[in-house]
């Protein structure tokens, strides 16, 4: 056994069952030792290491398990980093194997050596670099270790001539602890907040992602305190539309009721939440906040009184110390407003479905009728989060991955493949814009070699949408040579690869798509022509907004005059999108 052989063992017995990567190099030691038909770890063979690293980090967040990219020597290790930022931001486990090149020409400025140590310290929570074979399971277990232990993203780097020595240190191998610790918080501190609370009139909950384990607590806590729940976009499927009191998400994305229920509150519970946005987080009320990562509090807004803690654990405690509140004008008034802006969001009526290009909101709103129930949704940064967040429900068991914390772009897709590569029977959608796609579509071919029959759905509105609208919050004029996208046909690129899809133009057409994603057993593209001028709004505009709103129209309606065609063209989709909206 050699030590590429000796710490592909180890990864075995953590349950480790595919690695993501391009082979190579100091790589080619651990291909060659998965080739066995005894090997219990399989090779995917992506394209591109970003698209690999992305992947692992959504596999490490559905299965809760340690999930592993590799890139070879400084070239390939390089192309990880985004992906695993991503995964770091998003507090994942992940483990990064990079090859190095052989030790006696360290330091020489060799060909393809980079030093990696200082490139990715920032992103890893340890490194191994692994300077001989005795050494090497112990700082490989040390760093898996870490990675589980911690949520976070570590790498081993093996020099090209160590993989292929004698395996050794087979003394250090010992099984990895996993730590089912919960933090609970003092008495003093939930007596502190529960008098406050007991005190308060307007309560509102304010639930991030660090709730996923104590959901019914939440429920529980804001049926007795008649207290309305706002949600993050990254716990859309923890709390669910139509569960009781929750009245949505504030933000550039959220709706009005959301927002106002964070804002006219007397007193935020922020449980499990590092929420960024500091103008959509009040500051003149009382702000409780609960986190068990102490960092957290007080790192968004004034926080007066902070509570060091696992949510359940302290909920758990929290219930029995909080009055019933039997007011309930506060959360009833939120929740009717957030059932009309739902009504409002879903209504076909209020779609002219012959307008060409295609409203984006009718291609969700019929995945949302489609789509199963414990359906898995990976969505991109930019417009195409506007339309899952307003109108995708997250019911069942239906599940919602992204880059919510790092805002990268081409997240979407190769998430997508990760999520579908470890459940090769659930129905597994990426939710992408065109811009997005154009920079992970060379590994649609990834996903039909392998036979994940991912469903894709592309806003193919030819644009750069999202930053539009950053322009033209900003004062700035639509930037046709900037914003424009030339595309190929989706579906035939689809096609081509191997794999199926469609191109629809036709609002009518929708329905028939979905269903065939939703029947294909091959990834599938569906090829949406939308109108780059649907205008979206955020739940409250400052007069700064709409002051550069208004130099930015002002701009475009004289550059228009003045014969720019981009320019009129954009202003005519936009009058488009805003009709339908009247």
């Amino acid at each position: 056994m050699n030590v590429a052989e000796q710490i592909l063992k180890i990864l075995e017995e953590v349950g480790v069952t595919q690695i993501w990567g391009v082979t190579g190099d100091a790589l080619n030691t651990f291909t060659d030792a998965l080739q066995g038909d005894d090997s219990k770890i399989k090779w995917n063979a992506v394209r591109h290491e970003e698209n690999g690293a992305f992947a692992a980090g959504a596999e490490a967040q559905i299965t809760n398990n340690l999930a592993v990219c590799a890139g070879t020597v400084g070239p390939g290790t390089l192309h990880l980093i985004n992906g695993l930022y991503n995964a770091k931001k998003e507090r994942v486990p992940v483990l990064a194997i990079s090859g190095q090149v052989a030790r006696v020409n360290m330091g020489t400025n060799y060909f393809q050596e980079v030093g990696l140590t200082k490139i990715f310290d920032d992103v890893c929570a340890y490194q191994a670099v692994i300077r001989s074979a005795e050494e090497a399971p112990r700082v490989v277990l040390r760093a898996i270790q870490i990675a589980l232990e911690q949520n976070a993203v570590v790498r081993i780097e093996v020099p090209v001539d160590i993989a292929t020595e004698d395996a050794a240190g087979g003394h250090f191998i010992h099984p990895v602890v996993r730590s089912h610790a919960v933090l609970i918080p003092s008495d003093t501190d939930i007596d502190t907040i529960a008098l406050v609370i007991n005190s308060a009139k307007k309560v509102t909950i304010f639930a991030g992602a660090g709730c996923a384990d104590c959901k019914d607590q939440v429920l529980q806590l804001s049926e007795k305190l008649n207290a309305p729940i706002t949600h993050t976009l990254r716990s859309s499927d923890i709390f669910h539309t139509n569960d009781k009191n929750v009245v949505g998400m504030t933000g550039l994305i959220g709706n009005p009721s959301g927002y106002h229920a964070v804002m006219q509150a007397d007193v935020l519970l922020m449980l499990g939440t590092d929420f960024p946005y500091t103008n959509f987080l009040p500051d003149d009320c009382t702000i409780i906040q609960i986190d068990k990562r102490l960092e957290n509090i007080g790192n968004r807004a004034k926080v007066t009184h902070g509570v060091h803690g696992d949510c359940g654990a302290s909920l758990t405690k929290l219930l029995a110390k909080v009055n019933a509140k039997e007011d309930s004008r506060f959360v009833g008034h939120l929740v009717e407003k957030y059932v009309e802006w739902k009504k409002h969001k879903n209504n076909p009526e209020t779609f002219d479905i012959d307008t060409k290009p295609i409203h984006p909101q009718l291609f969700i709103q019929e995945i949302d009728k489609q789509a199963s129930d414990d359906a898995c949704f990976t969505v991109d940064v930019g417009e195409s989060a506007i339309w899952l967040a307003h109108h995708l429900s997250f019911k069942g068991n239906r599940k919602l991955q992204g880059s919510f914390n790092h805002g990268t772009m081409s997240v979407g897709f190769p998430a997508a493949m990760g999520i579908q590569s470890v459940n090769p029977g659930r129905q597994v959608w990426a939710i992408v814009g065109d811009g997005a796609f154009g920079m992970c579509m060379n590994d649609f071919i990834t996903a039909v070699r392998y036979n994940w029959p991912v469903k894709i759905l592309v806003y193919n509105n030819s644009q750069l949408g999202f930053v539009k609208i950053e322009e033209e919050q900003s004062g700035y004029a639509f930037t046709d040579k900037a914003l424009k996208l030339t595309n190929p046909n989706f579906a035939e690129y689809a096609k081509l690869c191997g794999g199926d899809g469609i191109r629809v133009e036709d609002a009518k057409d929708i329905p028939k798509a979905i269903e065939m994603a939703i029947k294909s057993d091959k990834p599938f593209i569906i090829d949406a022509v939308t109108n780059p001028g649907e205008l979206s709004l955020p739940p409250h505009i400052t007069l700064e907004e709409a002051w550069g709103f208004g130099k930015s129209k002002t701009k475009e309606i004289l550059l228009a005059v003045k014969g720019e065609k981009a320019q009129k063209k954009n202003l005519m989709d936009e009058l488009k999108g805003l009709l339908h909206k009247i």
